[in-house]
């Protein structure tokens, strides 16, 4: 029951030919191993190889970085993959470079960019981004994991943590202090897992259990200065760039995750029959299903349309925040919703909406936390003086 934006830029012929086909690459690729993923904590190289195939995780990329389509295909894909089954954490995982890649398509040398861009969107390399340390949370300025220049290295020291695809990442596109302290001193620098002095420690989580994440600590790790991502002391400019990109896709998964609860809800309650009747017959069930619809519809349309105005490149940063509160807060309460009424089905390991509920939880911790988010709006309605 998707409801479509007719004569709208998500609804054109391209685009619905993009939809389907990520819808079958979803039913094909996703659907039918997920549950065995999310046992194992993790998802096969494999499928990484075959997304690249098919040019998904090319999309959102500059052309001139082996990438194609715009954003706006990015936040398509992210969507019909979890409106078709798939889950916010298939796209946290499978869609990990979204985050790792782009400082290194913008900032990087070419040199960098054949190594590390290139490849991860053909789906050969897996890249993370290290930014939080256990130490620091949302306190980007405050980072301390320290890379000193020797000779033509850097010795990097220090420990980044939820990295998310860190127990499979073949780099990681890692915030390091290389000058004082203060925002000023913070500068990217690409890091092979592979180097000696990496080690890494898998973390289990509440909910995207087959997203794998990590400790990752840094050991005197020695880096090649060439692996530096634009200037020195330019990370942290780099990193404030691309909030913005991370909490719209946050904000997608947060709509599409509500929809396709609404979407399994009527499901179920059209072939649940309780004393005789089915369950969509009950008027408190039809009732709490419109509200349903009602949310996810109206943080779907909010979140497409401050979409649309940040891709044009409009000051969106309170919407963006604004945005991602409501899509969030819309998704907590329609999950929530989809488990009372699938019943005792609802709360079973390895029913759909039982998986969402747990997913769900981590859409208003990532990317800035709803408080977070609320601080920005507060600040950008002039509440300072």
């Amino acid at each position: 029951m998707t409801a479509t934006l007719t004569h709208s830029v998500w609804d054109t012929e391209e685009r619905r030919e993009l939809r389907a086909l990520v819808r079958r690459f979803t039913e094909r690729e996703i659907v039918p191993s997920l549950p065995e993923w999310e046992d194992a904590g993790a998802m096969p190289r494999e499928l990484h190889r075959r997304a690249g195939e098919l040019g998904l995780l090319a999309l959102g990329f500059p052309e001139g970085a082996g990438g194609e389509g715009g954003h706006l295909d990015s936040a398509i894909a992210t969507e019909e993959l979890i409106l078709a089954g798939g889950s916010s954490g298939v796209v946290a995982s499978l869609f990990t470079h979204g985050i790792a890649a782009p400082h290194i398509a913008l900032h990087g040398s070419p040199e960098l960019v054949d190594r590390f861009v290139r490849p991860t969107l053909r789906g050969e390399l897996i890249g993370s981004l290290g930014i939080t340390e256990p130490g620091t949370g949302s306190d980007v300025a405050a980072v301390t994991t320290r890379a000193v220049r020797d000779g033509d290295d850097y010795v990097v020291t220090g420990a980044k943590t939820f990295i998310t695809s860190g127990t499979r990442a073949d780099f990681v596109t890692t915030a390091v202090r290389t000058g004082g302290p203060g925002h000023r001193g913070i500068s990217l620098l690409v890091i092979e897992t592979a180097r000696p002095g990496v080690h890494r420690t898998a973390l289990r989580k509440m909910g995207w259990h087959c997203s794998d994440t990590a400790t990752i600590s840094l050991d005197e790790v020695r880096v090649p200065a060439s692996n530096l991502v634009g200037a020195e002391g330019s990370g942290f400019r780099q990193i404030m760039e691309r909030f913005g990109s991370e909490r719209l896709s946050l904000a997608v998964q947060a709509a599409a995750t509500a929809q396709r609860c609404v979407d399994l809800t009527i499901a179920w309650a059209r072939q649940r029959e309780t004393f005789g009747a089915p369950l969509a017959t009950r008027q408190v069930v039809r009732h709490r299903i419109a509200q349903m619809a009602r949310r996810a519809t109206v943080a779907r349309v909010y979140v497409r349309d401050v979409f649309l105005r940040w891709e044009a490149g409009d000051d969106v940063v309170t919407e963006l925040a604004m945005a991602k509160n409501q899509a969030v807060e819309a998704c907590d309460w329609v999950v929530d919703q989809a488990v009372q009424l699938h019943g005792g089905a609802g709360y079973l390991h390895g029913v759909e909406v039982e998986r969402h509920y747990r997913d769900a939880r981590i859409l208003g911790i990532g990317g800035g936390t709803n408080e977070i988010m609320d601080e920005v709006i507060a600040s950008r309605l002039g509440l300072d003086g």
